[in-house]
């Protein structure tokens, strides 16, 4: 797909960069207020599409600048009615969004950067490398898509939203920001922020930067032990964002925020199931209300990590729950379409 050289990228530009480009074009300033609608609130893929603008206007955004619109390359669907989305940008990169269904909501899964900036040793997605950070109109694309598919398969709008796909989120902060901005303003989607979570393998200075900001979306961290070294074994990035700065951040963040802060921790065997690990997760926990949940493992090939067995995971719940703390065990969903958590690899 080829982007022609000199054309500049019409979702890069606010409403009043838009309107300021319509005044110096020597038309109506509201014309802006039109294209703006068109681009995000109706998701239009041509200029072609915006029938209440005049024929000449629109050969004249044709002929200044384009609309990267994503394009589903590939849909798959599991036998649990998991969808996953292979997406290929304009660049002709791909990267994949999935479709959770459950009987009361629909969840998109979505993608922040192309590859992952993290390598974490059991999640398929960090043996790609990065090679760039998605634009702020490409995360807002995937979930128009997925929206359109929750209604025209399971009759009902998009309800949820998690940023777990390929990336790490606070990675690409600006425009994953400008994603939310877009997705929450009554000018984009509308979603409320509350039904939004970011779920980051824990940058601590940008944990305080959201708490700053007093984002009004929810905060994940993809923990998986709260022992540094096991956890640099598995995470090696654990090394510079040490357990201790990423404590420190989280208690900046409830400080700001009073929000409750969920933790993602698989259980391997051989890896953090013992009495110590699940003890030293209580600890870490203890600062500010909390849930931990507990997800299934989903292997990527070479057998390093396996899921650890049905007793250690009782061990991890009992535990937890006669220390206060709530705690789901979480079933995948789409793994027999390489769906599930840490198996975004690209392999459909």
């Amino acid at each position: 797909m080829e982007v022609a050289k000199n054309k500049r990228d019409i979702r890069a530009f606010t409403k009043d960069q838009l309107r300021s480009f319509f005044e110096s074009q020597g038309d109506k300033a509201f014309r802006g207020n039109q294209v703006y609608e068109w681009l995000w609130q109706k998701s239009a893929h041509t200029f072609e599409d915006m029938t209440n603008i005049s024929k000449e206007t629109r050969q004249m955004l044709e002929n200044n600048f384009v609309i990267n619109h994503i394009k589903v390359d590939q849909m798959q669907r599991s036998s649990d009615g998991t969808i996953k989305n292979a997406v290929r940008l304009h660049d002709d990169l791909i990267v994949e969004s999935v479709l959770i269904p459950t009987k009361t909501r629909t969840t998109a899964c979505v993608s922040s950067q192309v590859g992952c900036s993290l390598d974490c040793k059991f999640c398929a997605t960090s043996r790609l490398k990065r090679m760039r950070n998605l634009n702020p109109d490409e995360i807002y694309d995937q979930v128009v898509a997925i929206d359109n598919e929750s209604r025209l398969y399971f009759d009902r709008p998009l309800s949820n939203i998690v940023f777990m796909g390929m990336g790490e989120p606070l990675m690409n902060y600006n425009n994953v920001l400008k994603a939310i901005d877009k997705i929450t303003s009554p000018e984009g989607m509308g979603m409320s922020p509350k039904r939004i979570t970011v779920s980051t393998s824990g940058v601590p200075k940008m944990i305080r930067k959201m708490a700053d900001e007093e984002v009004k979306f929810k905060l994940a961290v993809s923990l998986h032990s709260a022992i540094d070294e096991i956890r640099t074994s598995i995470m090696p990035f654990n090394a510079t964002f040490t357990l201790a700065d990423l404590r420190e951040a989280l208690e900046y963040w409830f400080q700001k925020t009073k929000s409750r802060i969920t933790y993602e921790y698989v259980v391997w065997d051989g890896i953090n199931d013992t009495q110590k690990d699940v003890n030293a997760l209580v600890e870490f926990c203890r600062f500010a209300p909390s849930k931990v949940n507990l997800i299934e493992y989903n292997p990527i090939d070479d057998g390093e990590f396996r899921q650890a067995n049905n007793a250690a995971i009782e061990m991890y719940v009992n535990t937890l729950e006669r220390n206060g703390i709530t705690v789901t065990v979480r079933r995948s969903r789409g793994k027999d379409i390489d769906a599930a958590c840490g198996q975004l690899a690209n392999k459909s």
